[in-house]
């Protein structure tokens, strides 16, 4: 079992930067994908972006550029620096445990954390 447990949320003016973090309890993480997604009010839960292992790295389009996700095995730690940021990336974001950095489907992915506050004002 794995346990997941997301900080660094909060409020952020348009062009700010936030970095998230995520920590892994419970069992190693080294041998999963890791991955943010988000949702924001009234919508489904979307890919952010995704790190293997071994560092392979994918990201949405509408976050490339922008966002860097990184990992810290020793730590059992993923993180995602998010930069120019802009109001339509207010969402609750979330980590999550899978089997590939490929994968951009939440159901896809096996654990989850329960999400840490975006909020970006114009």
């Amino acid at each position: 079992q794995v346990h997941l447990v997301e900080s660094g949320g909060g409020l952020v003016t348009a062009g700010g930067s936030l970095r998230l973090s995520c920590a892994a309890s419970g069992r190693t993480v080294s041998s999963y994908a890791m991955g943010w997604f988000r949702q924001a009010p009234g919508k489904e839960r979307e890919f952010v972006a995704a790190i293997s292992g071994l560092g392979f790295i994918n990201y949405a389009e509408s976050v490339k550029g922008r966002f860097t996700i990184s990992r810290d095995n020793a730590k059992n730690t993923v993180y995602l620096q998010m930069s120019s940021l802009k109001p339509e990336d207010t969402a609750v974001y979330y980590c999550a445990a899978g089997g590939s950095y490929r994968r951009t489907l939440a159901v896809q992915y096996d654990y989850w954390g329960q999400g840490t506050q975006v909020t970006v004002s114009s």
